[in-house]
């Protein structure tokens, strides 16, 4: 079963994390391979980025969001401009 979640790509500066919002097999690890990326997100410096018609595509092919990937999706539609 495929999942959009979010991944967190290699080590924090001072703790100051970023995420990917990927597309990937439920069963594997969260920093593992990806089928495809379709967004970022940093909450330090408040950048939101989706790809909403790849996050369509993929919810019409059956991948399930996490909690927190769509309720950021929910933020990303009422205010595309959230650089």
């Amino acid at each position: 079963m495929l999942k959009i979640r979010l991944q967190k790509p290699g080590k924090s500066v001072k703790r100051r994390y970023h995420w990917k919002i990927v597309v990937m097999e439920s069963s594997r690890p969260r920093d593992s391979s990806f089928v495809e990326q379709i967004g970022h997100y940093d909450p330090s410096r408040k950048i939101l980025k989706i790809d909403l018609e790849k996050y369509k595509v993929w919810l019409s092919k059956g991948a399930k969001p996490t909690e927190t990937v769509a309720s950021l999706a929910k933020r990303y539609k009422k205010s595309p401009n959230t650089d």
